[in-house]
């Protein structure tokens, strides 16, 4: 049964590296199986169950071990590497991730890998549910960004494109044009971003150990 269950997966998984993951149906696996989508239920349940299912498979197979990572920052800063590393080689995972309620057990893990990173920072208790919503909505609206093209390379002068609204309707804009013109450096945007997030969680840890 767990040999019939794996080639399920690998075939819905597979169909969604293809063609994205609207294409993944009981119908699509199924035929890609070779046998009817009836015959899929006794393995996967329903189709949320199959999203659900392929949604562990991939975490499990993308999160570092963090066994050995003494260092909170180091595991928080590994499981962020993740989330960008998976969103850029499979970018469909990124929207299954965030219209499913992290129930999965190897979600819960990678929740709960997130949650001791923050107590051993040592950030109060009842801080950590949220500052945790904080990280995993960065980590995932990061990658989403990355790798759906609103980071991406820009198809037209932004210069121009500003010179074409009204006067001063964007003064932000025009002070910041110098800036606004340079092309990112996205690892190193990221990896900045990183920093600060590390220094809001020691913060927190600081006012609650004076």
């Amino acid at each position: 049964m767990a040999e019939r269950k794996d080639e399920i997966l690998a075939a819905a998984i597979a169909i969604a590296d293809e063609r994205g993951l609207e294409a993944v149906s009981m119908r699509s696996v199924a035929d890609r199986v070779g046998v009817t989508p009836m015959a899929l239920y006794p393995y996967v349940g329903s189709k949320t169950a199959l999203l659900d299912a392929m949604y562990g498979r991939i975490v499990n197979e993308y999160v570092p071990d963090l066994a050995a990572a003494a260092d909170w920052r180091e595991r928080m800063r590994s499981l962020a590497t993740a989330a960008r590393s998976l969103a850029k080689q499979r970018p469909w995972v990124v929207s299954l991730m965030l219209s499913r309620p992290s129930v999965v057990l190897d979600a819960v893990r990678v929740t709960d890998a997130l949650y001791q990173a923050l107590l051993d920072a040592g950030v109060p208790d009842a801080d950590v549910p949220r500052i945790e919503r904080l990280l995993s909505t960065f980590f995932l609206g990061y990658s989403a960004s990355e790798s759906g093209g609103r980071f991406g390379a820009r198809t037209q002068n932004p210069r121009g494109s500003r010179g074409q609204l009204p006067e001063g309707r964007l003064p932000g804009h025009a002070r910041l044009a110098p800036w606004l013109d340079q092309a990112p450096d996205w690892d190193a945007e990221f990896d900045a971003d990183l920093r600060d997030l590390e220094a809001l969680i020691l913060a927190k840890a600081s006012r609650h150990q004076s």
